[in-house]
């Protein structure tokens, strides 16, 4: 049952990942990976946000196995960086890894303060 919650769940991330990534593209172009990275950092947030409020299991299952599972993308990012690498773009390159990792653990850790302190 929980298998199905979460796939449910993904479903809609990956759908929500695949729309926002067409309109950060359109508003910024294709130079640097801004989509991935916003996505990236708005799941840790939201991650984060929902680790502090301590939903029951299904609910867990549902939205952070689920959906932000399906949302965020480590994947994408690791094709990203290592394509960025690959132009020998290595500024944008560590910059974009510095960001993401950064800034992912900072979005994770505030999400999971504002949880615990906003119930």
């Amino acid at each position: 049952m929980m298998a199905a919650v979460a796939g449910f769940g993904a479903a809609i991330g990956a759908l929500g990942r695949y729309g926002t990534t067409r309109v950060v593209q359109r508003w910024t172009g294709n130079h640097w990976p801004v989509a991935t990275l916003a996505i990236n950092w708005v799941g840790c947030f939201l991650l984060g946000g929902l680790s502090g409020w301590q939903l029951d299991q299904p609910l867990t299952v549902l939205l952070g196995t689920g959906i932000l599972g399906g949302f965020t993308t480590f994947s994408t990012f690791s094709h990203e960086l290592v394509m960025l690498a690959d132009q020998r773009r290595f500024g944008a390159a560590l910059g974009y890894l510095v960001l993401s990792v950064g800034g992912g653990l900072l979005l994770a850790a505030s999400g999971l303060w504002c949880g615990l302190h906003f119930r």
